[in-house]
């Protein structure tokens, strides 16, 4: 597949944007591509495309099979598997996000439960110290419980709350001023 100045630097882009994440910087290159691709891929054109080592490739499209972003699909008269990558935005996104709590955010969440109770019956944790681990359980569980009601939304409704932004904002603050009354 031959790509644009533009394509590349786009594929180049998400894998440096990857890394920052955590995810392989090929991983995330190989993403791009199938996702700006107006047809399926086999893994050889990804090599070609990207001139990386075919077995990179392939460890590559599992891991994005197993989060979801990548599927498999079959070009009638051609034995190899082609790829596509997922084209919706939002479900992208979600995915994403989905995978990332359950990979990062649940367990911290877990043992930052455990610690809570353990904190309890662990006399050498001062006051202090004891008050700012409950705050960090709390701003993770407010902002997760936040995430599950959020996370159902129909897209359209999330867009049109996004675009709203500092108005938000501004409701808040009055409703925050009538509680403290």
């Amino acid at each position: 597949m031959k790509l644009s100045p533009t394509m590349q630097k786009y594929i180049v882009h998400w894998g440096e944007m990857g890394t920052r994440w955590g995810v392989n910087r090929t991983v995330a290159q190989i993403h791009a591509l199938l996702f700006l691709a107006n047809r399926p891929l086999n893994a050889e054109e990804i090599v070609e495309t990207l001139n990386v080592a075919r077995s990179n490739v392939s460890n590559s499209l599992k891991e994005l099979q197993g989060w979801g972003l990548v599927k498999v699909q079959h070009v009638l008269g051609d034995r190899r598997d082609h790829f596509v990558a997922l084209q919706d935005v939002w479900e992208i996104f979600r995915l994403i996000t989905e995978e990332r709590k359950k990979r990062e955010l649940d367990p911290t969440l877990t043992v930052l439960r455990e610690c809570a109770i353990e904190a309890e019956n662990d006399a050498e944790i001062e006051a202090a110290t004891k008050q700012k681990m409950d705050e960090v359980l709390e701003f993770l569980e407010v902002l997760l419980s936040g995430y599950e009601d959020f996370k159902h939304l129909p897209p359209a409704v999330v867009l049109k709350l996004l675009k709203m932004g500092s108005k938000i904002g501004q409701l808040a603050a009055i409703f925050g001023k009538d509680e403290e009354q």
